[in-house]
């Protein structure tokens, strides 16, 4: 698919393909010793990627969040924001640039405790994960191991060739294992996507898994599609489970209208898949929209469960969020948000030739930039989904255009029956994650403002108004709450912003109670 550059805000040009800022933080309950971190930080919180933060904010005292610090990052890179969201480990956050360039950063005071310079631009998303003292990241082609200590590099493991393929992923770490995926670059046809288990210790590959079948379902020479942006999310016994992105080309070429160049569901494609984390073996899948034509990446799973079942939800672009068994893959329940316009099913339509139920041009809701971009976020009874009502149209086969009007929400659904609970519209679209703690759940929207609901009612307790633009990334530790800030193609100087509890500068929360209501 062909991109109209003057239809879409410069940030998404790069979007289509990834999706942006997915990282939060944890950290273990070890402690540095002898001079060595130890201990791990998982990129969503934890193993189950449940974006559930321990922390001490909660509603009867976020409204005393104010900026403690800003630390600035001087990134070149043309089409990519600050899109690495910190991880934090013992008081220590790490944070990755749009360069790829790394630095640890002290949460206490914002001061830099060391840097990494790549200088390697990447189109994002990227991001880190901390495991057992190791700093472990990517570059558009590679996967690197720092000291989380000193960032003195341990090893790097070339992965991509940065032309046809790269690596669109923030890598995923569990027991002694580092995982990462590449994705197909150059959308000319031949490229799988590619997820490699690589050695911690060493950066030997061990394991990888094609996201598409070798055979590209039929034509390689035109043919793409597989690859995973979002982490995986780790049972404790034994597997993970990761969210897939598009086939193409799509919706087709004029040679192969509708994907006819790959026909079939094409597996495993805009897929939520269960594998064996130490062999690669596939358990089961479950395709979302099978001969995907509208660009509807699944983003990552997180795993919970409700009534003593254990369950997986995800998201994607496809604005569906689903729930599944999580020892079968069986569908549990299924929940549209956002604006639909009736293309749920178009690419089973496509996949039965079924042409002239299908008219070009066709304005497509939810868009490619459309549905749900960041990670969702859970608590005992209810799933904290992001999401954003954005266009697209299929001029043809191979063109499209952008709406550039975009709309955001934060939507509460049951976690029992996905029925929704409450939504709460957003000043601008959630590109980002959404972050839960205690009883609240926090959301930012890219033009510059997060915001704090309670987690039962929607009731929104606390808004900040940033001086520039945001893709999310939010991060809670103790008592502060970590938001990334600004973009350089808008010139904007890009800062990791601290907001603790009293903070130690003027600010405070902003009193415009904006537009809370649903509808």
């Amino acid at each position: 698919m062909r991109i109209k550059a003057d239809s879409v805000p410069v940030l998404l040009i790069a979007v289509l393909a990834a999706v942006f800022g997915v990282t939060g933080c944890s950290s273990s309950s070890e402690e540095t010793g002898g001079g060595r971190v130890t201990g791990s930080a998982y990129a969503n919180v934890d193993l189950a990627s449940t974006r559930n933060f321990p922390s001490g904010l909660d509603s009867g005292n976020v409204s005393r969040l104010d900026l403690a610090w800003s630390q600035s990052a001087d990134v070149e890179a043309p089409d990519v924001g600050f899109v690495a969201s910190p991880v934090v480990l013992h008081g220590v956050a790490y944070l990755q640039d749009g360069d790829s360039n790394v630095s640890a950063i002290d949460v206490k005071t914002g001061d830099v405790l060391w840097s990494k310079t790549f200088d390697l631009s990447t189109r994002g998303p990227n991001g880190l994960a901390v495991g057992e003292g190791v700093v472990f990241g990517a570059t558009v082609t590679g996967l690197f191991a720092l000291d989380a200590g000193s960032g003195e590099e341990l090893w790097y493991t070339e992965l991509a060739s940065g032309e046809s393929e790269e690596i669109t992923m923030i890598p995923g770490y569990h027991d002694g294992l580092v995982y990462v995926s590449t994705t197909p670059a150059d959308q000319e046809g031949g490229e799988v996507g590619v997820l490699w288990a690589v050695d911690a210790g060493t950066g030997e590959k061990v394991w990888h898994f094609d996201t598409a079948e070798k055979g590209l379902w039929g034509n390689p020479s035109v043919n793409y599609g597989g690859g995973i942006t979002h982490p995986p999310a780790f049972d404790g016994e034994g597997s993970m489970y990761v969210g897939t992105g598009n086939p193409g080309p799509a919706p087709g070429t004029a040679e192969y209208p509708w994907g006819s160049s790959r026909p079939g569901p094409n597996l495993y494609t805009l897929s939520v898949l269960k594998l064996d984390e130490k062999t690669g073996e596939l358990e089961w899948y479950y395709q979302v929209t099978p001969h995907g034509v509208c660009n509807w990446d699944v983003g990552g799973p997180l795993l919970t469960e409700i009534n003593g079942r254990k369950i997986v939800v995800a998201a994607g672009r496809s604005g569906i969020v689903v729930a599944l068994d999580q020892k079968s893959g069986k569908l549990v329940w299924k929940k549209l948000v956002g604006r639909h316009n009736g293309h749920t099913n178009d690419g089973l339509l496509a996949m039965r030739g079924e042409y002239w139920r299908l008219d070009l041009p066709m304005a497509v809701l939810p868009g490619a930039y459309g549905g749900v971009a960041g990670q969702l976020a859970v608590n005992e009874s209810t799933v904290f989904v992001p999401v954003i009502d954005n266009a697209t149209t299929l001029d043809n086969q191979e063109g499209a255009t952008f709406s550039s009007a975009y709309d955001g929400w934060v939507v509460a659904l049951d976690l029992g029956s996905g029925a929704e609970k409450w939504k709460r519209h957003l000043s601008g679209p959630p590109f980002g994650p959404v972050a839960a703690t205690n009883d609240l759940v926090f959301a930012s929207s890219y033009d510059g403002a997060v915001y704090a609901y309670r987690a039962n009612s929607g009731q929104r307790v606390w808004r900040k108004k940033l001086s520039t633009a945001t893709e999310g990334g939010i991060a809670i530790v103790d008592r502060t709450l970590l938001v990334r800030t600004g973009y350089p193609q808008q010139e904007e100087v890009q800062k990791l912003m601290a907001y603790r509890l009293g903070g130690n500068s003027s600010g405070g929360s902003v009193a415009d109670p904006g537009r809370d209501a649903a509808g």
